[in-house]
């Protein structure tokens, strides 16, 4: 088998077109986790008034677990802004106002497929975190092989190179404005 720069592209192109195609569904998802986070997906809630001492600093893990047993298994709680949030097991979110207690009691869930793909970004697994960087590597040969591909006017030569600038642009000019 002799390795050439078009079948490097299309070989390595083949064996990463499964994580190229999660990784751009969970990067768009990620990039509008404000409209729409799909691993926490909210399935039902309940009104849900906590008890609040008179003193917060009295709001500790002991106190908001004897006050929330029926909602589920105590996991951690914070409070800030004047709000109270308390995690429980089974992804279970208690969001009350940190002056008459009064929220809501959230339960969520991952949408299946799609909530499950958003770790694919996120994982620090290590196995996972090397693995991405070698698909990072290969989506760079995959780029430069591409480009190398074409030949004559329509190649990189030709007008190649200039559209490779104009896209390198839209990022360099987001980070000049945006960092």
């Amino acid at each position: 088998m002799k390795i050439t720069n078009r079948s490097l592209h299309r070989d390595l192109a083949y064996f990463y077109v499964g994580l190229i195609i999660a990784f751009s569904f969970s990067g768009i998802i990620l990039n509008h986790r404000e409209d729409w986070y799909p691993m926490d997906y909210i399935y039902e809630n309940k009104p849900f008034e906590l008890k609040i001492p008179s003193d917060e600093k009295q709001l500790t893990k002991e106190y908001i677990t004897e006050h929330t047993k029926e909602v589920g298994k105590y996991d951690g709680h914070r409070v800030r802004n004047g709000k109270v949030r308390v995690y429980f097991k089974d992804n279970i979110i208690l969001d009350a106002d940190a002056k008459t207690g009064k929220g809501i009691v959230e339960h969520k869930r991952k949408v299946p497929i799609i909530g499950h793909s958003m770790y694919l970004h996120k994982s620090t697994n290590s196995f996972w975190v090397w693995y991405s960087d070698i698909f990072g590597i290969a989506m760079l040969v995959i780029a430069i092989t591409g480009v190398l591909i074409p030949l004559g006017k329509k190649g990189f030569k030709g007008r190649g190179w200039k559209l490779a600038v104009a896209g390198m642009l839209f990022p360099l000019l987001f980070l000049v404005l945006y960092s």
